[in-house]
């Protein structure tokens, strides 16, 4: 049963298929040369040279119009193009294939478009039909598609057209003949850039004046499928892991087409062209035509990545138009699929037991442990981790993994020692960083022994106790002994002598016997001396075995010296200035200071040598322990004077130093002191002393 699409009274011949869409009911089954409906297509011009092409190629059309079946056909899809071309027109035909319960709502579809195609109900003045033009058309141009047609006839009067498509961008692809109403196409049209065109056509007079209309004029553009299947979204990479169920799905491909959804020329079916490796099955994978969904088909077995020729798959996906019909076109991508790693394999030691040698007293990595694992190299399931289970008390011993490599780096990080243990097993254990799978447990190869031989070598002797502490008083006497030093050999098996020598002696002091290691002294021990810091001085020396090649031994000595008062006490300044006609004759302060220590040291005693002449010149005063100040008794006149100073520490028995404070007497006018040629010179009490002593020597 046909429905046919409602049109207008044909008032003159428009070229192309007399009517364009059709609705049938779909058949059980399109059966061999059955007659589906009879097409309509005239040219105006006696049809020359027609020809008809079928979307599906199981069905033709034969040259007076009738549409019938090549063979039996079950599954025809739900549409049908036919296009037709002569030698002055072509057209496109839609017979849309419709399920029984779609019958009703298509009628009703069509009753609705015809009332928003603008098709009349009743008489109108302008008859403007629907026009539908396939894309794609070829030249020449510009091509007759469609009439506008005015009931009152068309003397002294002119159609005028516009709109998107005529005097609107894009501008120009459609005219109308003033006189006649013939609507033309200029150009190639192309649905995907534009589907439909609403344009309004009105009847004007010789000046321009709207006569009738305006009325709506819809050109649609019947799709073609001349865009292919396109995969926008890659790369496309999927993942599964090794050993999922048969079913499980990876991934989804999706392609878009660019033609009418609403038809066969954008309904997509998906294939699988290739797969690459083919092992251990061709066809490892399979993929919905429809969704595109790509998933597993081969058993959980055969998905075992450690067997696989290679963990990655590459697919060729084509998704195919028209339903995946042979006239359908193509496009391809190319999925690609990486099998996944679990930890399903255990790491397993290369052989039961290794076997390493150390030398006492050395660290460091003695031996690499080497592993197997089936699993993936770049994952956590391949990834060892190493641990010492039995054998080191002491932690003398660390494993450590080696990233590159996944060995076992077994290390000494406490040096062994030949006299207490020549030998150590180890038992390490090897897991894995990734937790392994629930049906999968670490064995035997799992764990292996490390045998460890330990080499003897010649150590040097050891002091005790070291560093060495003494306490001595300075200035002993030369030749005093200090202590007597024990050094002891480790390699108590080799029965070897020890000699003595010094090795560092910055002050050159000391001595030591090479035999018993008594050290004595070879000069005075001076606490006052640069080389003793905080009152210790401090000596390296050497402790040699006989061994051969013979090791040696470093002690240190730490003397301690206790502080004897053995230097005089200093005084500062020893220069000082004064105007004279100074005010206030307090001249200076002086203070003092010591090398030894305390109670060697302050309170300091300050005394005036004798004063010669009938007056007293000057006097001094304590101020302190350690200072005090010299004041002038009158003003002196100017000059140079020597005052003799003495101070006396503290010690037992004290030392006494006396010092010249040298005074200058000096002219002071506007603030400018004058200390140069003095009036008159006067000479301390030491200074007439001695020249009284020189006249006493010349006289004998």
């Amino acid at each position: 049963q046909v429905l046919l699409l409602a049109c207008a009274e044909d008032l003159e011949c428009v070229p192309g298929f007399q009517q364009k869409v059709f609705y049938i009911e779909k058949p059980f089954e399109f059966t061999e040369d059955q007659l589906v409906l009879n097409l309509k297509f005239d040219d105006c011009k006696g049809n020359n040279k027609l020809n008809f092409e079928v979307s599906n190629p199981d069905f033709t059309v034969e040259l007076d119009g009738n549409l019938v079946a090549l063979k039996n056909v079950s599954e025809a899809g739900k549409a049908l193009f036919v296009h037709a071309r002569s030698e002055h027109a072509e057209d496109m035909a839609e017979i849309f294939i419709l399920e029984a319960n779609e019958k009703r709502g298509a009628l009703k579809e069509i009753l609705k478009l015809e009332g928003n195609l603008g098709i009349p109900r009743q008489k109108r003045a302008i008859l403007a039909t629907p026009i539908l033009i396939p894309e794609n058309q070829r030249p020449p141009f510009p091509r007759l598609v469609g009439k506008v047609i005015r009931s009152e006839g068309t003397e002294g009067v002119k159609f005028r057209l516009s709109g998107k498509g005529v005097d609107q961008d894009p501008k120009g692809i459609f005219r109308i003949n003033e006189m006649n109403g013939d609507v033309s196409v200029t150009r190639t049209l192309d649905r995907e850039a534009i589907a439909n065109y609403e344009l309004e056509v009105e009847v004007v007079d010789m000046n321009g004046k709207t006569m009738d209309g305006p009325v709506r004029l819809d050109i649609s553009v019947i799709d073609q499928n001349d865009n292919r299947p396109m995969f926008k979204e890659g790369p496309y990479v999927g993942h599964v892991m090794e050993g999922s169920a048969t079913g499980t799905t990876v991934m989804r491909m999706a392609a878009f087409d660019a033609d009418d959804a609403s038809t066969d020329n954008a309904l997509l079916r998906y294939n699988i062209l290739r797969q690459t490796p083919t092992k251990p099955s061709p066809n490892m994978f399979y993929i919905d035509p429809e969704k595109g969904d790509i998933v597993t088909v081969v058993s959980p077995a055969l998905l075992d990545r450690e067997t696989m020729e290679s963990p990655k798959y590459e697919l060729v996906i084509e998704a195919k138009d028209m339903g995946g019909m042979d006239v359908g076109l193509t496009g391809t991508a190319t999925a690609t699929i990486l099998i996944d790693d679990k930890n399903d394999h255990a790491p397993e030691f290369t052989k039961k037991e290794f076997q390493a040698t150390v030398k006492e007293g050395v660290t460091g990595v003695i031996v690499n442990l080497t592993v197997g694992d089936r699993d993936d190299p770049a994952t956590g399931a391949w990834r060892a981790v190493y641990s010492i289970i039995n054998g080191n008390p002491g932690q003398s011993f660390e494993i450590h993994t080696n990233p590159q490599t996944n060995e076992g780096m077994l290390s000494v990080v406490k040096p062994l020692d030949y006299e207490i243990s020549a030998f150590h097993t180890l038992l390490i254990k090897v897991e894995n960083e990734d937790p392994l799978i629930p049906d999968i447990a670490y064995g035997p190869s799992s764990t292996a022994t490390v045998q460890i031989t330990v080499e003897d070598v010649n150590e040097g002797p050891v002091f005790h106790p070291n560093p060495m502490a003494v306490t001595k008083q300075e200035n002993i006497p030369v030749g005093s002994v200090v202590l007597t030093v024990n050094a002891t050999d480790p390699d108590t098996l080799q029965h070897q002598t020890i000699r003595y020598s010094v090795y560092k002696d910055p002050a050159g002091w000391l001595e030591i016997n090479p035999t018993n290691g008594t050290v004595g002294t070879t000069a005075v021990l001076d606490r006052e001396s640069p080389f003793v810091h905080n009152n210790v001085y401090t000596a390296l020396f050497l402790a040699i075995d006989s061994g051969n090649p013979p090791a040696t031994g470093t002690g240190t000595l730490h003397i301690t010296l206790e502080d004897v008062n053995d230097n005089v006490p200093s005084l500062y300044p020893t220069l000082a200035k004064v105007c004279d006609d100074a005010k206030d004759l307090r001249v200076v302060v002086l203070g003092a200071s010591d090398k030894d220590l305390h109670p060697n040291t302050d309170p300091f005693k300050f005394e005036l040598s004798k004063q010669s002449g009938p007056e007293k010149l000057w006097r001094i005063n304590r101020l302190n322990n350690t200072h005090a100040q010299v004041i002038l008794l009158q003003n002196l006149k100017k000059a140079n004077y020597n005052i003799p100073i003495s101070v006396t520490d503290s010690g037992k028995p004290p030392l006494t130093n006396t010092t010249e404070l040298r005074l200058q007497v000096c002219t002071c006018k506007k603030s400018k002191m004058d200390c140069s040629a003095t009036d008159a010179l006067h000479i301390s009490l030491t200074l007439i002393l001695l020249s009284l002593l020189s006249l006493f020597c010349k006289s004998f």
